[in-house]
This record gives structure tokens, sequence and C-alpha cells, in this order.
């Protein structure tokens, strides 16, 4: 009994050594939306890892997604949020924004998604009847 509380670890359980993003979600879907509509969605990550977390820069795939990161360091253990504003102005149909994440971690890069459809509001609706009713 001795020899096995002595063995014991003290080690971090499932930290990673250095600084490691990990999101609550890598995706995330905004479901159907008019054009013109602006979507904003908040993606909460953890540090896990054993080192501050620096985030250097976070980048879309154009410039209609626009993402807000922590400008001061991340340490072990607490959370952060990277902030995701889409908007669907000129846009329509299925929708994917890639937004890069860029920080002092392996890998350097982490990608998150903002998906979902615009809606093109000149088409008419399949179901509609436009018949009036007496």
């Amino acid at each position: 009994m001795l020899l096995a509380a002595c063995g014991g670890s003290t080690s971090t359980g499932n930290q990673v050594k250095g600084a490691q993003l990990k999101f609550d979600e890598a995706a995330f879907d905004f479901g159907k939306i008019k054009v013109g509509d602006k979507v904003t969605h908040e993606y909460k990550f953890t540090n896990t890892g054993t080192m501050p977390v620096i985030i250097s820069d976070s980048y879309a795939t154009c410039g209609c997604t626009k993402p807000e990161w922590p400008k001061t360091p991340v340490k072990p253990g607490e959370s952060g949020v990277i902030k995701v504003t889409f908007n669907s102005e000129g846009k329509s149909g299925l929708q994917d924004k890639q937004v890069t994440i860029v920080a002092n971690t392996t890998p350097a890069t982490t990608v998150v998604h903002l998906v979902g459809e615009v809606l093109d509001g000149t088409k008419p609706a399949a179901a509609t009847d436009t018949k009036a009713t007496k």
C-alpha cells in the first residue's frame, strides 16, 4: 500500500506541454438568414496546455467575416472567446466561413467554421399560395 501511494504521479493529467487551444465547438450553424442580416457567434476555448496561449492573429476567408480575439495571454486552465461576426450583405446560398486563429500552439493555427444559408429574398417561396380566400 505504501509503495502504491508513493508511486503517485504529479503529472498535469490531460494537459499538453506548451500552449494548447481546445474549442467547445469547431463549427457553428447559424441556420437560415436573409440577405443583409448579421450573425455574431462566440467560440469559447480553454487553454488545456501548461503555458499561456498568446493569439497573435485571427483572420477569415473573406472580408464579410470579422473575428475578434483576446489580446492578452490566456493562462493554463483559463478560458477565452473568439467573437466572429458575419455580414451577409451581397451573399446568397450556403455559406462556410473559415476563421483561422494563429497562436503559440502546436499546430500554430486552428480553424473554426461559421456555416449556414443566406436566403435570397427575390425568389418566391415554393409553398406560398397567393390566392385570396373568402
